[in-house]
């Protein structure tokens, strides 16, 4: 074990996490990172105890990735309500390509990530799974890597995921069996379709691109970019990647605010970094809802002309029983983007 990855409260080894403060400060606030003072962690392989690699499962979200132009939508859904799934499903089907489905803070305990997908699904979605090392050790994070397999989920995203202290449930046991980019590995061998993330404004920055590439020699074909200011810093963060020789398919993030309550969650996510007056603009505007949507939009359309992006990741979420309104608000972007008219995988 390294010293970095010793003094980490994730126990990462392929350190550090997109939550790492400006000032080089643990997201728990009370260290510095581990990881910011040292060089880039190059790629440990797990020891294998699996059977294999599998052969990539078949899934049109690559096709749609080629094309280019994808919109992945946050799922905003109540947690552990079956019926907020299939309403809200019912409202983002026609207008987006894929919704991605992690956790948030505020509600950490959520149906399994296998049982989601399914019920996403089911309510005529292409499910595109968060899954996190936080609250899941190796084996049970393989079996659920298992099970969506079996499935035919979409997508998984690996994440480490933020500290059981940040959210609803400070109570819990944080396991951190893995991190990001060992569950990315396994996500592979498991034939999925596997994305990764990145935060080009968190500490180092200098080193964030060099840590990506190590990531995505895992065989994850897809980047989730984190909020980092808009489109010059996702420019120059996609050039940076792709002159180390990597090519992935970068989903940008795009904040999706339509008031007060949706700020403030926007805001509480590790590394979030907005566009210069990207917020006054919506807040203060007669009708702030038709101002993030128009935003949303224009951002969108920005981020998808640089090379590399193929498409993006309308990110955020709504206060408690506002799940539907800002379901309408996704999809009003989707449309706008043009999803509401859908292209097929093979052209």
């Amino acid at each position: 074990m390294s010293t970095a990855t010793a003094a980490c409260p994730k126990h990462m080894v392929h350190g550090p996490c997109g939550g790492v403060a400006a000032d080089g400060t643990c997201e728990l606030g009370d260290r510095r990172c581990s990881f910011v003072d040292v060089p880039v962690v190059l790629r440990h392989p797990l020891a294998d105890g699996a059977a294999g690699t599998a052969e990539p499962a078949p899934t049109d979200l690559r096709g749609l990735l080629r094309r280019g132009r994808v919109v992945v939508a946050d799922f905003p859904g109540v947690a552990l309500d079956a019926g907020s799934v299939t309403a809200v499903g019912r409202v983002l089907a026609p207008s987006v390509h894929a919704v991605l489905a992690g956790d948030s803070p505020r509600s950490r305990v959520q149906f399994p990530p296998a049982y989601r997908a399914a019920l996403l699904r089911a309510a005529g979605l292409r499910a595109w799974t968060g899954l996190n090392c936080r609250d899941r050790n190796r084996v049970a994070l393989e079996g659920e890597l298992a099970a969506l397999a079996h499935l035919g989920v979409d997508a998984v995203h690996c994440v480490t995921g933020d500290h059981p202290a940040l959210g609803s449930r400070a109570d819990a046991a944080a396991v951190f069996d893995l991190d990001s980019t060992q569950l990315a590995e396994l996500a592979v061998r498991a034939g999925l379709l596997t994305s990764v993330g990145e935060s080009p404004t968190a500490p180092p920055h200098d080193q964030r691109a060099a840590r990506l590439v190590e990531k995505l020699s895992t065989g994850a074909e897809v980047c989730f970019v984190n909020h980092c200011g808009g489109l010059a810093p996702v420019r120059a963060f996609l050039a940076e990647v792709r002159d180390r020789g990597a090519d992935p398919w970068f989903l940008p993030c795009v904040p999706v605010v339509t008031d007060v309550a949706s700020a403030e969650l926007l805001a509480s996510f590790p590394g979030f970094v907005l566009p210069p007056g990207f917020l006054e603009r919506i807040l203060r505007a007669a009708d702030p809802e038709e101002a993030g949507v128009a935003a949303a939009v224009e951002l969108s359309e920005e981020l998808m002309t640089v090379p590399g992006v193929a498409g993006v990741n309308l990110s955020g979420g709504s206060a408690p029983g506002a799940e539907l309104p800002f379901a309408a608000a996704l999809a009003e972007i989707g449309r706008r983007l043009g999803v509401d008219a859908p292209i097929s995988a093979d052209g």
